[in-house]
């Protein structure tokens, strides 16, 4: 009786061990959340088809729906003067220089504006070939022309081209950091280096497919790639790919920043993704109707929150929210059940071992 009762002990034991094996995931739940359990420092009522740019004291959007770009003051949370850009809008504001600078496809155009909040923004075109995504670095601005993949290096001192580099791999987005322009092309799916000193492409780094966004902050270079749902973590000082985070959210249409200790992804149904850049771990996702664009800037980080509101947010409220509830999620997505769990107590000899049911 004593050995059968043994081994009915044992083969609990060993169950328990497979159920919480079989139930324990490979790193602390991701908080999948509504965005209405986040409390916003400012909500700003601006709408269109939006991308921003911070600087130290704004935040810059524009709309290129409206071919337009506005000032967004950090220190009021009030939306300034407008300056009419162009037709047809086509990348990110980038501020640099005491200017802020606005590629115009339809132009081709290059749109440069004064930074001083004083007066309204002075509208300075300097017409080039081609315009697209910028980035600035190494006393220069470096702008993405054509679609063979070229990358110009504009001098901001006479706003005149000094030198045109090829990408093998193509150039759909462009970032700066550790002395290097970093250039995403999606023909091959890679990130490849340019020595910003000496015009010199360098290594390539192979990433998830679509890599459309980049960004740099937090001791890395972070690739949204929009076809396959993920970020490409890439250290700039090898120019290795150390980490690839799944988001299980749709990412086309999506941004991406890091800055604040986090890495955030917005995309349209998601506005905002927080992504731990220590662990490299999918921490919050919160869901809603906004989303696709975002930014950091003085201390906060911005995102369009709906298609009519920007958000300013504290990261520190972003990293303590807490608030389980279920929300719906699409249908690749791994969900987490967050309903509330029952705990039961079983006693194996002399040890009590505890485990959570669902009720």
């Amino acid at each position: 009786m004593k050995t059968v009762c043994n081994l009915v002990l044992l083969a609990l034991v060993g169950s328990i061990g497979l159920l919480a094996q079989a139930s324990a995931p490979s790193g602390p739940p991701t908080l999948k959340l509504l965005l209405t359990n986040l409390t916003p420092d400012a909500a700003v009522a601006l709408g269109g088809e939006r991308g921003l740019a911070g600087s130290d004291d704004a935040v810059w959007v524009v709309d290129r729906s409206a071919g337009t770009l506005t000032r967004l003051d950090a220190k009021t949370n009030t939306p300034g003067a407008t300056a009419t850009i162009g037709k047809q809008v086509c990348a990110d504001p980038l501020v640099a220089f005491t200017s802020v600078w606005v590629a115009d496809c339809a132009g081709p155009a290059l749109a440069r504006l004064d930074l001083d909040a004083a007066k309204p923004p002075a509208l300075l075109t300097a017409t080039i070939r081609g315009v697209g995504p910028m980035v600035s670095g190494v006393g220069s601005v470096w702008m993405i022309v054509g679609g063979a993949g070229t990358i110009l290096r504009l001098d901001p001192d006479t706003n005149r081209a000094v030198a045109e580099i090829p990408v093998p791999g193509g150039a759909q987005a462009i970032a700066f950091a550790e002395g290097a322009v970093w250039v995403a092309g999606t023909t091959q799916a890679t990130v490849t280096r340019i020595n910003a000193h000496t015009n010199v492409v360098g290594d390539s780094a192979k990433v998830g497919k679509g890599p459309l966004v980049l960004a740099t902050g937090e001791g890395a270079v972070w690739t949204l790639n929009t076809a396959d749902g993920t970020v490409s973590r890439i250290d700039p000082k090898t120019t290795k790919v150390t980490s690839t985070i799944t988001l299980n959210v749709p990412t086309a249409g999506g941004a991406i920043a890091a800055g604040e200790h986090g890495v955030w992804v917005s995309a349209p149904g998601t506005p905002l993704i927080r992504i731990d850049p220590v662990t490299s771990h999918v921490s919050h996702v919160f869901s809603g109707p906004g989303g696709g664009a975002v930014t950091v800037a003085a201390g906060s980080v911005w995102i369009t929150a709906a298609p009519t509101d920007i958000w300013r947010v504290d990261p520190k409220r972003i990293e303590a929210t807490r608030r389980l509830e279920p929300v719906p999620v699409h249908a690749t997505n791994r969900m987490w059940d967050l309903s509330p769990v029952q705990l039961s107590t079983v006693s194996i000899g002399h040890k009590r071992v505890s485990f959570t049911s669902h009720p």
